[in-house]
């Protein structure tokens, strides 16, 4: 008897989520990853909840530092690594911007024996892109949003291997979200 827990998958799935600011990762992922039933790892969330710590007397200067040096991508791993070392599908939500962040995830996956789903979120319309840059809103209380030249100069190193891309351009929420749905094909 069940008791209204769902089945476990037979194994671990790890699916990270990336792409510049404003493409629409965070709202595609975190639907996505609430109605398979998966961990929902946000490294913004984290990001600044470090950076919020400093208010306790930590030294700011260095956990800003720690922290643009890749502090949060390093707790989101091990978190990860937890989640998927208990049979658990985790989603990642993250810019994903360099070959060092991606071979990482890989090798979270690696390790706990899960299957990868690499996701890059774009926008090809650069009209529409800075739109959404200049008009979205704050979910994180203190965070600051990039600027739409911060998205345009952001170092984004390109892909070295295959991965799943999603442009979001001229797309509603509700269409990216079933594509999402539909690329990753993940057993309900």
């Amino acid at each position: 008897m069940m008791h209204g827990r769902k089945p476990h998958r037979s194994k671990p799935v790890l699916v990270v989520v990336g792409g510049l600011p404003a493409t629409g990762k965070s709202t595609a992922a975190r639907t996505v990853s609430r109605e398979l039933d998966a961990s929902y790892l946000r490294i913004d969330t984290i990001e600044q909840s470090l950076s919020r710590f400093s208010a306790y007397g930590a030294d700011t200067a260095a956990l800003r530092h720690a922290v643009s040096w890749g502090l949060g991508y390093e707790v989101a791993y091990a978190m990860a690594e937890d989640l998927l070392a208990q049979g658990l599908c985790v989603f990642a939500e993250c810019v994903n911007p360099m070959k060092v962040t991606r071979d990482a995830w890989a090798a979270v996956a690696k390790r706990t024996e899960a299957d990868l789903f690499e996701v890059e979120l774009v926008c090809s319309d650069p009209v529409e892109h800075r739109g959404r840059a200049t008009s979205r809103t704050v979910d994180i209380a203190d965070l600051e949003l990039p600027t739409w030249q911060d998205i345009v100069d952001r170092d984004y190193e390109p892909w070295d291997r295959d991965h799943i891309v999603v442009d979001t351009a001229g797309k509603s929420v509700e269409e990216t979200i079933a594509e999402l749905h539909d690329v990753l094909d993940i057993n309900r």
